[in-house]
């Protein structure tokens, strides 16, 4: 096992560089100039040329990704232009937002969509399987600002039973002490509290939880009805095993690392991919930062941004490698 974490943690170093040689290239290759956009139009070149200086911008781009790379190691990715304060403390600042919001989507998606893909593999072929798959479907081809908006304009601005955005309501805020509303109103322990938190997390929660219970739930489906059929399944039900047990301790069991994957690779995209629902929901979280800085043109957020989801990514999918070695020893001794 230990050379078997070893090896990914190898590959995952020489992933976290690529990432790095991609952001920092690509942020560099966008048409505008920063100097310019932070003084604006009637800055003298003198200036911009000093501005420049300051930032490092007139030294090669070679030079500037080595002084980029030097500081990642030191955890030191430069100043924000905006707020003037360090990158990567408005990265980590806006982060519990992101992570609240992708840890919700994901149990929703877990709970709901391994129960409805094991009864729809149980009862195949069923009007229940039919409708599952009918909905999954749709859940998986739904583009999620539409739905979004849909259910913003049905339940927020139409029926009035759900807040229209934002973490709480104005003038009742928890105590700071994890940076995820849900979780401070519960340490808090203020019942008003609480039901706000919730109140404003259902919404992008069900929104961004669309796709991966589709997901979960037709791959959980299929690697259920894949099981059925294995030797010993059958050998256990001609034994007079029931069904549950079947189910429980013969099926899921080998249909869990498929299922273990997927569940995994959505919470590193859910963490990545919450642009477009914080945006609709307007929650001050680390996609809709990256959005901001990337039109400010503020390079420091964007490439600290991108390292760090790149980084969560990553440890993500460790975790599932890890998972896969222990729920299945031959993939460590591969």
């Amino acid at each position: 096992m230990g050379k078997y974490v070893a090896a990914r943690l190898i590959q995952l170093a020489f992933v976290m560089i690529g990432v790095s040689v991609v952001v920092f290239v690509t942020m560099h290759l966008l048409p505008g100039d920063v100097a310019q956009l932070l003084l604006g139009d009637h800055a003298t070149n003198e200036q911009l040329q000093r501005l420049r200086e300051q930032l490092g911008l007139d030294q090669p781009v070679w030079i500037q990704y080595a002084r980029f790379m030097r500081g990642a190691l030191t955890g030191d990715l430069g100043t924000s232009v905006q707020s003037n304060r360090p990158a990567l403390d408005d990265v980590v600042a806006a982060f519990p937002v992101t992570l609240q919001l992708a840890l919700a989507s994901l149990m929703l998606a877990s709970l709901g969509g391994v129960p409805i893909g094991v009864l729809s593999a149980v009862w195949r072929g069923s009007r229940f399987d039919t409708v599952v798959m009918t909905l999954t479907l749709f859940g998986v081809s739904m583009p999620i600002f539409w739905l979004g908006l849909m259910l913003l304009v049905l339940f927020a601005a139409g029926l009035g039973w759900l807040p229209v955005g934002g973490l709480m309501p104005v003038g009742l805020d928890p105590p700071r002490i994890t940076g995820m509303s849900v979780i401070d109103s519960l340490l808090s322990g203020n019942a008003t509290m609480i039901g706000a938190s919730l109140r404003h997390m259902l919404l992008p929660a069900v929104t961004l939880a669309s796709v991966p219970l589709a997901l979960i739930a037709r791959i959980t489906r299929a690697e259920v009805l894949a099981a059925a059929t294995l030797d010993h399944v059958r050998t256990a039900r001609a034994k007079g095993v029931t069904e549950a047990q079947v189910i429980t301790r013969h099926i899921l069991r080998n249909a869990a690392i498929p299922i273990v994957t997927v569940i995994g690779l959505q919470l590193g995209l859910l963490l990545s991919g919450a642009v477009l629902t914080e945006t609709i929901y307007s929650l001050p979280g680390l996609g809709r930062l990256m959005v901001d800085s990337i039109l400010s043109r503020d390079y420091p957020v964007v490439q600290a941004g991108a390292l760090f989801i790149a980084g969560l990514f990553v440890m993500v999918n460790l975790v599932v490698d890890i998972l896969y070695a222990a729920l299945d020893p031959r993939i460590s001794r591969a």
